[in-house]
């Protein structure tokens, strides 16, 4: 299909093979260095190519097939029919074969690291699958190597391919591979340097933000929901590819221009200006590191982040990408990194119901479980004139983790630290202001007094490990309040944490 105007005509071309907003900016600056062409313009919504030429030079479906064989792009001059296909990602070629074996492989090898990954829960590493501004660091580098192999490897590592003639036309031949290999160090150092730089100002910009608990736990499911629409564009699922977080185009493509970045310090600022491309793991990154509010925190989920992506890239630059060469295991790959996205993602949602007040997969397997049944006379024990409530604490959970205490009276909460970790070192409830901290191996006491009876949550303040507090009357009811109230602290607006300043011991 194309449109005359004097001597120029728009063709229109259906596209096959598009995954990503990362397609687009490679078919474009691909097309846009062709002399003839005066603009190629592809939507990832429309799946179509409207490429400006002048009149007596318009290309083909013949010529674009050819020109992009390699990529897993097909061209058509009419809509493609829809066809069923098998689960496919990133910007990798549709058409490879899968064996029966080659089918449920990704899938049992996902099922292996959530069995590893829950087992490193059990035993303290919950920080590992929680990715939120307060993870443990460790999780954002994690974070970064996932991206490094699927969206960051397409885009960013498809710029580096194209600016490797450039950056070596500025060696001599009998330069070593070290000194070749200057440019794409460079770019990942401007690139990790970078990223923590704007990690920084965006923790800045958060600290000015006073973010409630229940606002937080919003804002990690909103962050979790995005995770989610990255591991469905991961499986292949089309109507996920709809939806796509980006910066203007006009702006993507100029930075992503190499022919605005020479010079032997050039990539060094290539590789931090990658921080506004289109990869929907770095605008969940950037996400929480806004979150957090602090800028130190902010530079280190960032930079940190950017450093997960460097072995991936470090790799493409150097020329070893024997592992995106077989397209088959390349497709595998994608598919457990999109199982595990998902997964993460309802792990992080499922906490945050916790802290909404909401019932979550816990509170469910708790009512079903008869560990820890309260009688109707279960009180806890008065001691001075004080109900005292003792627990420890570890980042397992609460031990005990239901309690019974009469509306009114002063309650004295005695926590003792037994191995907390990450967000597990502190403990919000509406019950009481303000969140308590946690220090290994000792006990953290809190003083209040409940005023109104019903069923009271309390948990880490990212609601990863929980327990409830009933508040009785003088019959022993909680009334008709029998819906548990969320944990989000009164009188914490900082969104808690262990580094936070508005807890209290």
């Amino acid at each position: 299909m194309s449109n005359n105007n004097r001597d120029r005509t728009v063709s229109t071309f259906y596209i096959r093979g598009l995954h990503c907003a990362a397609c687009e900016l490679i078919i474009e600056k691909r097309l846009n260095k062709i002399e003839g062409i005066i603009k190629a313009d592809v939507s990832l919504q429309k799946e179509t190519l409207d490429v400006e030429t002048e009149t007596d030079q318009r290309i083909s479906t013949d010529f674009l097939n050819g020109f992009f064989a390699g990529d897993g792009y097909t061209f058509s001059e009419k809509p493609f029919e829809k066809q069923n296909k098998n689960i496919n990602i990133s910007c990798e070629s549709e058409e490879v074969p899968n064996g029966e074996a080659d089918k449920f492989m990704p899938f049992m090898i996902a099922a292996l690291i959530l069995m590893v990954f829950y087992i490193l829960q059990k035993t303290g590493f919950t920080s590992l699958v929680s990715v939120n501004s307060q993870s443990a660091l460790p999780a954002f580098f994690l974070f970064g190597l996932l991206a490094g192999v699927s969206s960051c490897a397409a885009l960013v590592g498809g710029i580096v391919l194209s600016m490797s003639k450039q950056w070596m036309s500025q060696y001599n031949e009998g330069d070593s591979f070290e000194k070749k290999a200057e440019p794409h160090i460079l770019f990942n150092i401007g690139r990790v340097a970078g990223y923590a730089l704007f990690g920084a100002v965006l923790g800045y910009i958060g600290n000015f933000f006073r973010l409630s608990p229940s606002f937080s736990a919003m804002l990690v499911i909103g962050v979790s929901a995005v995770m989610i629409l990255l591991g469905l564009q991961m499986l292949g699922v089309k109507v996920a590819h709809k939806f796509q977080l980006r910066l203007p185009k006009s702006f993507t493509n100029k930075v992503s221009d190499e022919q605005n970045f020479k010079g032997r310090t050039a990539p060094f600022f290539m590789g931090a200006l990658t921080f506004f491309l289109p990869c929907g793991f770095t605008v969940t990154a950037q996400a929480l590191a806004l979150a957090s509010g602090v800028p130190l925190q902010g530079a280190l989920i960032m930079g940190l982040f950017a450093l997960g992506t460097v072995p991936g890239l470090m790799a493409i630059g150097l020329g070893s990408v024997q592992m995106f060469g077989d397209k088959n295991k390349s497709k595998q790959f994608s598919t457990v990194a999109g199982l595990l996205v998902l997964a993460f993602s309802a792990f992080n949602i499922n906490a945050q119901m916790t802290v909404l007040g909401l019932t979550n997969i816990g509170d469910i397997v708790s009512a079903m479980s008869t560990s820890q049944v309260l009688g109707a006379t279960d009180l806890v024990p008065s001691v001075g004139g004080k109900q005292v409530i003792k627990m420890t604490a570890s980042s397992n959970g609460y031990t005990p983790n239901k309690f019974r205490v009469k509306v009114g009276q002063i309650v004295r909460l005695q926590i003792t630290d037994t191995g907390t970790s990450g967000c597990t070192n502190a403990v919000i409830s509406k019950l009481w202001e303000g969140q308590i901290d946690l220090t290994q191996g000792e006990t953290a006491i809190k003083e209040f007094t409940p005023t109104k009876v019903g069923i009271y949550k309390f948990s880490c303040w990212m609601g990863m490990i929980s327990g409830t507090i009933e508040v009785v009357d003088a019959q022993g009811l909680v009334g008709s309040n029998t819906t548990p109230v969320a944990t989000g602290a009164k009188g914490c607006g900082c969104g808690g944490g262990g580094t936070g300043s508005c807890g209290a011991k």
